[in-house]
Formats: structure tokens, sequence, C-alpha cells
């Protein structure tokens, strides 16, 4: 793989890993769109690591909470800030974990990945986004989440499993609708993404650790890096952004692109 074509395909997934416009709809239209092969499962791998490492050290005061958390969580109480907090993102993850394994052993994660699929998906949900951020009241912070939000959001994202949905764009979406103000349903759906980058890290890496050599983990090491960087600055940008800027140019995007994918599937 190309050194050019490996940095596109990490500052890509860095960058729409947190914004609500997907980055699995993304990653699957680049080797269309650059009429190149499939960048693969290692370097897939490789830059949900990198985006997964800057998630935690953006939300590093949270993810000690939890961690702290899990001794207490593991003698079956969670009536401490960090053991509540480990619970509810256990529970949120459940779902998607669940689901993918189903889409998985049945094919349909593959059957999906189509730009028709990605165009629908980038139009309806983003249009969904916008009606419940522009709609949603603002009356619960991140203090309010409950085990009832959790279960809900969690299904919420599995949503995501579709391509061209985005995981952050569907639970921010969720907890909107459920009355989050917009910085808190952001926080929430970006803790929501460890485990369940982590899951998807590890689900994927058993599949390619036996096929890797020193040139993939040279490239796979490569994309992480360059993937954490643009994870890392899209993250804090939107973060800040969230102060006086609601989500409509993240719909925008999405409804443009999705019309785009739609007018050349059916053309």
């Amino acid at each position: 793989m190309s050194l050019f074509y490996l940095l596109i395909v990490a500052i890509v997934q860095g960058i729409t890993e947190f914004l609500p416009v997907s980055s699995s709809g993304h990653l699957i239209l680049l080797p269309l769109l650059l009429g190149t092969h499939d960048q693969g499962q290692a370097i897939d791998v490789a830059v949900h690591v990198g985006t997964l490492g800057a998630v935690i050290l953006y939300f590093w005061r949270d993810v000690k909470v939890g961690l702290a958390g899990l001794p207490h969580l593991m003698t079956g109480r969670t009536d401490t800030p960090g053991s509540k907090l480990a619970f509810l993102l256990l529970i949120a993850t459940i779902p998607v974990i669940v689901i993918g394994l189903i889409l998985k052993v049945t094919g349909l994660s593959d059957a999906m990945r189509s730009p028709a699929v990605i165009g629908w998906t980038m139009l309806i949900f983003g249009l969904v986004l916008y009606w419940f951020d522009q709609k949603g009241a603002e009356v619960k912070g991140e203090k309010d989440w409950n085990i009832r939000d959790a279960i809900k959001l969690g299904l919420w994202q599995a949503v995501a499993l579709i391509p061209g949905t985005s995981r952050s764009g569907i639970t921010i979406t969720g907890a909107r609708a459920m009355g989050y103000t917009r910085a808190d349903a952001a926080k929430i759906s970006m803790l929501m993404s460890i485990p369940t980058i982590m899951a998807s890290g590890i689900l994927l890496g058993a599949e390619v650790v036996g096929d890797a050599d020193w040139a993939m983990l040279k490239d796979a090491a490569i994309g992480a890096v360059f993937a954490f960087a643009a994870a890392l600055l899209a993250l804090t940008l939107m973060m800040r952004l969230l102060r006086s800027v609601s989500f409509t140019p993240y719909v925008i995007y999405r409804v443009i692109l999705g019309v785009i994918l739609l007018a050349i599937s059916y053309s």
C-alpha cells in the first residue's frame, strides 16, 4: 500500500470517527472513489486503535474514573461514580456486540456495504439528527444518565451497524431525543465509543493476526499514528464548536453526500 493512500485512509478515519458523518461509510467509499483496492482489515484495525487512543486521551479524566470503578463493579455494586459509569457503558455496548455478531455470521454486514445503502442512511439519519437536535429539549446532563437511557442508547448505537449511519451521529441523535444537552449528548456518545471500538478492534484483530507480516505491521503503525492525530483534532474542534454551533453543518454535509450517492447509484 502506498504511503499516500495509507495517510488518506488514516486521516479520513480519524476525522470521521467522532463527527456524526459515518467513518465506516467513508472508508467503504474511499477505494471506490480513488479506484483502488480496499485497504483491508489490518489497516482498519490500526486506524480504529488510533482513534481509540484519541478519545481515551481527550476524556482521560472520565476514563480514569471508570477504570477506578471496575473493581467495585466486579463486586456487584454500582454505588460509586466510577462503577456506575463503567456499568452504564457496559450495558450500552451489549446490543451492538450481539447484533454485530449476528450480522457478521449471517453475512448481512458485507451485503450492506454499497453506495446506495450509504446514500440512504446518510440522508435519512442526517435528517433525523437535524429534527431531534432542533426539537429536542435540553433538560438532562451527563449526571442524569441511567440504566434505562443506557439501554436505549445501546439500541440506537446498534443501528450504526448499517454503513453510513454513523455511530456518533445516531447515539447523539438518541441522546438529544431523550433531552440531553448537545455537549452532554456528544460526551456520552464519545464515552460509549471506547468499549465499542475496543470490541470491534478485538474482533477484527483476531481475524488478521495470523496474516500479519512486518510490512503490514509497519503500515498499521503509521496508520494508527495519523488516525490518532486526526481524531484528536476533530474531536477537540467538535466539542469546542458545540458551545456555539448546532449539528446542522454536519447534517448539511450528510444530505449533500447522500443525494450525490443516490444519484450515482440509480443513474
